[in-house]
């Protein structure tokens, strides 16, 4: 099976903070997803905060619309992406979607 890195993405600055009740809610999801799927999780991976952009011109600071990340193992890429249709982050949270992208091997000489 490949692997693949989950991407969950928002808006940079549009955290709002849901209310308790939709907390609740979408965590429990979540956590429903995240069994249904353990089989295919190879990294829980997790909720990201602050970025630094590291460059020939230095250290700075930065932003993206990166919320969080997942390492999942499928067949291939569509039953990869498949298995976030409706994820609690964009269905409950306010997040905005997900990518989804494979872990390549390193290439070797």
């Amino acid at each position: 099976m490949a692997k693949f890195m989950a991407v969950y993405t928002g808006a940079p600055g549009a955290r709002t903070q849901p209310d308790q009740a939709t907390i609740a809610k979408g965590m429990q999801a979540w956590s429903e997803w995240m069994a249904r799927h353990a089989s295919q999780i190879v990294d829980t991976g997790g909720p990201l905060g602050k970025t630094k952009r590291v460059s020939t011109a230095g250290i700075a600071d930065t932003q993206n619309n990166i919320a969080a990340y997942v390492i999942v193992e499928a067949e291939d890429l569509e039953t990869a992406a498949r298995m976030f249709e409706g994820h609690p982050h964009f269905a409950i949270f306010p997040g905005d979607g997900v990518e989804v992208t494979p872990c390549l091997p390193i290439p070797t000489a």
